[in-house]
């Protein structure tokens, strides 16, 4: 009588490192670490394109690749800047390259929320509906800090530099003070092989009654809803929507939209944890 013996080979899966202020410029040499330090970098630092990633793509997104993003740890703290082209590629997301972003969640005085439609010339998530506004603030003076409290006042500062380069909403009509900050969510999520999103994204209400002037390059259509017009636009197979909105969208954001302009909103405002999905 012969014994067989079955040996199962298993194979460890390895996470990528921690990133820290230690590691990041050897892990990601594009990553310039004067900002830890509170130097400021030159906007379009670490924005040479030697490989070729955005041959094809819309100029004037391309230009846009170079603009300096604020590198992270997983607590939120600054560690570095590179350009948004090095944070948004999929090869630098795999191995961990995190970085700060920010979601407008703009209101009408009917308590009716502005979406948008990204344009066809987006390089990350184009002719995807989503929030009123998406984007990162900056490695400049005035948008970037370590501490919860100056980080927020910066993103409120770059949500109202974007409100009015992507939809013309005139700086005045959203000032930096009807900015609400809720919470933080910490997400990854690809666009396609290339390009992808792994950010620490600040989540912004406002409420106010706006006049748009939308700059196509950025927006493809733009429409107010009310809560359940949202949701009838899940159900709409042919609706694409950016995977944030949708993980924002299905978490939390109904709740919070029911207490839009009461007092009960505050019990949900200035979170300090941040939300790991």
């Amino acid at each position: 009588m012969s014994t067989t013996t079955t040996t199962t080979t298993t194979t460890t899966i390895r996470s990528p490192p921690t990133i820290t202020a230690d590691n990041v410029a050897t892990l990601f040499p594009e990553v310039d670490t004067s900002l830890a330090r509170s130097i400021f970098p030159a906007a379009g630092n670490a924005g040479s394109d030697e490989t070729g990633d955005l041959d094809g793509y819309d100029e004037e997104q391309v230009r846009l690749m170079d603009e300096v993003c604020i590198v992270l740890d997983e607590d939120d703290k600054p560690i570095g800047s590179a350009s948004k082209k090095v944070c948004h590629l999929m090869t630098n997301i795999d191995k961990g390259l995190l970085h700060r972003a920010f979601s407008v969640f703009l209101f009408d005085s009917n308590q009716r929320l502005l979406l948008q439609q990204r344009a066809t010339e987006k390089i990350t998530f184009p002719d995807m509906w989503t929030n009123t506004c998406c984007s990162h603030p900056l490695g400049i003076p005035g948008e970037t800090g370590a501490e919860l409290e100056a980080a927020v006042m910066g993103v409120k500062r770059a949500a109202q530099r974007k409100l009015e380069q992507e939809l013309g909403i005139p700086p005045e009509q959203v000032p930096i003070e009807k900015f609400e900050f809720l919470t933080r969510i910490h997400y990854k999520a690809p666009s396609d092989g290339k390009w992808g999103e792994h950010e620490i994204d600040y989540i912004l209400f406002i409420q106010a009654d706006v006049d748009l002037a939308i700059n196509p390059n950025e927006v493809r259509d733009s429409r107010y809803v009310s809560a359940e017009e949202l949701r009838q636009m899940f159900e709409q197979p042919g609706l694409k929507f950016t995977p944030w909105f949708k993980l924002i969208c299905h978490s939390m954001l109904f709740e919070w939209w029911g207490h839009l302009g009461t007092a009960a909103l505050d019990a949900y405002k200035g979170e300090q944890e941040i939300r790991r999905m």
